[in-house]
């Protein structure tokens, strides 16, 4: 378990430029995601514009990693690796997940995006994501237990027909793209790690069409469903002060998720 590292003023200051900068980016993908361009050409375009903005794409070089984005595709739930083989098409269920730091210190974010129509259920599953992710931030406070806001994100999703991920979960964030505490998607209220003022997170519903069941493929990054069914995923990086939380990565209420 990583260790829990709270934040002074001047950290959150760095964590919200990084947050307005990077919300800016991400909130203009969604005319960029259309049939014909490749993974690997979205990436791009985002390495470009977090550089433009004056920020450093913090997953390139993570364990490794080259890409400054993880685009994952219908039935790859996380850590998809951008490639020119991964060509976008009508009909697709397109999650970006992207990190980048200013001054030292990291913002997480993801959105989940269409390209062109889908069908009723997998905008369902959206819409499920995007309400587990609110209800989750709207209960952020100190002293509430991290296993009452994941019971919560579960029962959402869960009473939606649709299946939450075990094996990954949103985290502490900071000068580190991992920190404690672990924040998962599922668990028991009252359980866990408290929250107190100073905390950083990335709050991340990872939700399935079918089953939670996944598996990491043998690039050794994409993390896929089991048995195959959509997945969604959709991510803030929040900071809890004096004042009460606030969310760094929405440039706009809602921005893309409509």
């Amino acid at each position: 378990m990583n260790r829990v590292l709270l934040k002074n003023a001047v950290a959150f200051d760095k964590m919200r430029i990084a947050g307005k900068l990077l919300g800016k980016i991400v909130a203009t993908l969604e005319d960029k995601i259309v049939p014909g361009i490749s993974s690997a050409d979205l990436d791009a375009i985002v390495e470009q514009e977090i550089r433009r903005a004056g920020l450093v794409p913090a997953c390139i070089g993570y364990h490794g990693y080259r890409h400054a984005t993880c685009i994952s595709v219908n039935d790859v739930v996380i850590h998809g690796v951008p490639s020119k083989r991964v060509v976008f098409k009508q009909g697709d269920c397109v999650k970006v997940d992207v990190v980048a730091s200013y001054q030292g210190y990291c913002v997480d974010m993801a959105r989940t995006f269409f390209v062109g129509s889908v069908s009723d259920h997998i905008k369902k599953m959206k819409e499920t994501a995007q309400c587990a992710l609110d209800e989750a931030i709207g209960m952020i406070k100190p002293g509430i237990r991290i296993g009452t806001i994941a019971a919560r994100i579960q029962k959402i999703v869960e009473e939606q027909g649709f299946g939450v991920v075990r094996a990954f979960a949103g985290h502490g964030i900071g000068r580190n793209i991992h920190e404690g505490p672990e924040v998962p998607n599922f668990g028991k209220e009252g359980t866990g790690d408290e929250l107190m003022v100073g905390m950083a997170l990335a709050i991340e519903p990872m939700i399935t069409q079918f089953s939670h069941e996944v598996f990491v493929d043998s690039d050794g990054w994409s993390v896929k469903t089991v048995d195959h069914g959509i997945a969604v995923h959709v991510e803030d990086t929040v900071i809890l002060t004096d004042s009460g939380v606030e969310i760094l990565t929405r440039c706009v209420e809602h921005d893309n998720f409509g």
